[in-house]
């Protein structure tokens, strides 16, 4: 964290309703005249939706080692360009998705080596952090039904259908909470499945204070 300026990652599994309360929680906190920064993973600058296009709808199969690479490019420029540039001027950035991700999808999920995410994650955010981590956990068997049939990226609807994908998610699931045991301090964990606005409220109440102080 550099002058004042406070990092919140939003994480979980697809279909947990991220996107929704990173919109919500920067609508609140702009209201209060706090400067603020909406960004994803992949995604957020041009290099990343381009990144993101290949790794979401690529038509040709991606190894899950040229995919752990292709996230930790688009997040090595996200963090260069946008993440903190913003937090040296003070400003505060909310990510749905960061680092944890890939240790969650890459590692827990495809098996690939979690030491080895780690000091590539090291790497691409030149040592940034969250302040905070907010994770929406939510059943893998939940989140399939909240899915829509025209859904076609390669997470959400090829895993999707078969055994091997709802293990997939499961592992992805577990090492979500894994991680959020690992570092207490920096988590938050909320129930994916409350109505939306209910979860709101429950963001909002545990943040709030957080910024106050920062």
């Amino acid at each position: 964290m550099g002058n004042n300026g406070f990092f919140i990652t939003f994480e979980g599994g697809d279909a947990s309703g991220k996107s929704t309360q990173v919109r919500r929680l920067g609508r609140t906190i702009k209201k209060l005249g706090r400067p603020t920064v909406l960004l994803s993973e992949p995604g957020g600058i041009s290099l990343g939706k381009k990144i993101r296009r290949i790794v979401k709808f690529s038509p040709s199969p991606i190894s899950a080692e040229s995919e752990l690479l292709l996230f930790l490019a688009s997040r090595a420029q996200l963090v260069r360009e946008a993440i903190q540039p913003a937090l040296e001027n003070g400003e505060i950035v909310i990510c749905d998705r960061f680092s944890d991700s890939t240790l969650a999808y890459q590692g827990f999920g495809r098996g690939l080596d979690l030491d080895l995410i780690r000091q590539l994650n090291q790497f691409s955010t030149n040592g940034l952090s969250p302040d905070l981590t907010i994770l929406l956990d939510l059943d893998p068997s939940l989140a399939k039904k909240r899915r829509k049939a025209s859904m076609k990226d390669r997470f959400e609807s090829l895993n999707y259908q078969s055994s091997e994908g709802t293990v997939f998610f499961q592992k992805v699931r577990e090492g979500y909470l894994t991680l959020a045991r690992e570092a207490p301090d920096r988590w938050l964990i909320f129930d994916g499945s409350l109505p939306v606005s209910e979860l709101t409220s429950l963001i909002w109440a545990q943040i709030h204070n957080l910024l106050k102080t920062n």
